[in-house]
């Protein structure tokens, strides 16, 4: 048993732990809940060695415990997956597995034929089928987390940390995923699961700690409590309503997109249409072409496509001219493709709508600084204007991404993944903004793998199958078993 006790830790002002107390028993899933910015990650850092505490003690087995650092606590049977993937891109999937545990042969050579005979093995047991000397970067990011999870397995460890593990997974890999965490729990190991997923956290978990500001507010076995008291524990008051109720009616044609074909990301004669102040929900399993047909829509991909936008004909060969058009993306890689990291909040909003900051050809500071205080408000955005977006969580690296978007007044906004690793609080404030946007003229499409969401939002749902839309669901027609027949090759009847 691993017992961490009244844990503070302050970054300079900003108090993030606040007399935390978490403890992880012998062979079992302990649930750690709480909103973005809450201190989980924190905690867990300070426990695998990333971070020292302040103050409070740790023990293991009645012990006092400190790892000085991530290698020490691997070494010791703690293996740390954070939500941020840490892959080598450009090394093959073989070779980012061993990374520093390369077996060796005589002088030092490495082993390659175990390597390989031990990455069979572990990845026939997970049920995974990945070339071992493809590119980690090549890989799908749902494939890139089941990488970062065999990877822990391979450590041997007795303790092993997840954060927001099945973001990027399929339901299928999910289920794969669960069956080797009660098997390996079987034989002893522990899970600390942090997920904002509340289906999730009730399938997998034994017990269940949530915090709040810093504070751990309630932890109690899972079969002990309810979906609303951990909500009502997260966020300090009763969440109702998850989803606007929306009242839609179809407005005009904004954007027709024809004969969409990419070879390279095996897309084939995509057509559909988006209406004023409509949102457009993209459904399917991962790899059916979801985020790959708004990549070529975007200029991201090449390909061939038609788009006809406000009854003009456009042409889009690269980013800068969709967004031109009116057209803004949000893709499902906030880190490499939403922001710039280092730069402020500030100048992360700006950035894509400087001429609108502008006047005379010079920038209004003051502008700047009005909109963004704006959005950090409308969003509840946890830092102020010059804080560094590294230094935010996942959930206000969202918001910071989605405010910037915003800034360029889009006709249409694609959000790819909107809420992934986002607590169920900000997740309601997003939701409320989309339906606000739509109610103002904008047209939105969102992708989504989390089928409550895609029922909740949508007002039609396009079903995604192998590089082709396989229908698209009026808002009568739209339910989990329809979305489901329909991803999965299947036929419904010939009215939908």
């Amino acid at each position: 048993m691993i017992q961490m006790q009244q844990i503070h830790k302050s970054f300079g002002q900003n108090n993030v732990l606040m007399g935390v107390d978490f403890e992880i028993g012998d062979a079992e899933v302990h649930a750690l809940m709480g909103e973005n910015g809450a201190g989980k990650s924190t905690l867990m850092k300070i426990l695998t060695g990333v971070h020292e505490a302040d103050s409070g003690n740790i023990f293991e087995n009645g012990e006092p415990l400190r790892f000085k650092n991530t290698k020490d606590a691997e070494l010791n049977g703690v293996s740390f997956i954070q939500q941020e993937l840490n892959i080598w891109p450009n090394l093959t999937v073989l070779e980012n597995l061993f990374l520093g545990k390369e077996p060796t042969k005589f002088l030092g050579i490495i082993d390659t034929h175990t390597m390989k005979l031990q990455a069979k093995a572990l990845f026939q047991k997970l049920n995974i089928d990945v070339d071992l000397n493809q590119m980690a970067g090549s890989l799908s990011v749902g494939m890139q987390q089941m990488l970062e999870i065999s990877k822990a397995l391979m450590q041997d460890s007795k303790v092993i940390i997840m954060d927001e593990p099945t973001a990027a997974l399929t339901n299928t890999e999910i289920e794969v995923l669960f069956n080797q965490i009660r098997k390996l729990k079987s034989e002893g190991v522990s899970f600390v699961y942090i997920s904002h997923r509340m289906e999730e956290i009730f399938n997998i978990s034994d017990r269940i700690t949530v915090m709040r500001d810093g504070r751990s507010i309630l932890t109690s076995a899972t079969e002990d409590t309810t979906t609303s008291e951990i909500i009502k524990a997260m966020i300090g008051r009763d969440l109702e309503h998850q989803y606007p109720t929306r009242q839609y009616n179809q407005g005009v044609c904004v954007l027709s997109v024809n004969k969409l074909y990419s070879s390279e990301r095996k897309l084939k004669n995509i057509h559909f249409d988006l209406h004023k102040g409509e949102i457009l929900g993209f459904s399917g399993l991962m790899g059916a072409g979801r985020s790959e047909i708004m990549r070529v829509l975007f200029g991201l991909d090449k390909g061939d496509i038609q788009v006809t936008l406000n009854d003009h004909v456009i042409h889009i060969n690269n980013p800068n001219r969709a967004i031109q058009n009116g057209l803004a993306f949000i893709t499902e890689n906030r880190k490499e493709e939403g922001l710039v990291l280092q730069d402020s909040i500030l100048e992360n909003i700006s950035l894509p709508a400087l001429k609108s900051f502008s006047k005379s050809g010079f920038l209004t500071e003051r502008t700047m600084k009005d909109y963004t205080e704006k959005m950090i408000q409308r969003l509840n955005i946890k830092g102020k204007q010059d804080d560094s977006c590294i230094d935010l969580s996942g959930g206000n690296q969202q918001k910071v991404v989605l405010a910037k978007w915003i800034a360029t007044a889009p006709h249409v906004l694609i959000l790819d993944e909107p809420t992934r690793g986002i607590d169920v609080g900000a997740k309601r404030e997003i939701y409320q903004l989309m339906h606000e946007l739509t109610e103002r003229g904008m047209s939105i499409i969102m992708i989504s793998s989390e089928l409550p969401e895609i029922i909740g939002m949508s007002d039609r749902v396009a079903v995604v199958h192998e590089g082709n839309i396989a229908g698209i669901l009026e808002k009568d027609d739209i339910s989990e078993e329809h979305i489901m027949t329909l991803a999965t090759g299947g036929k419904i009847n010939e009215t939908v």
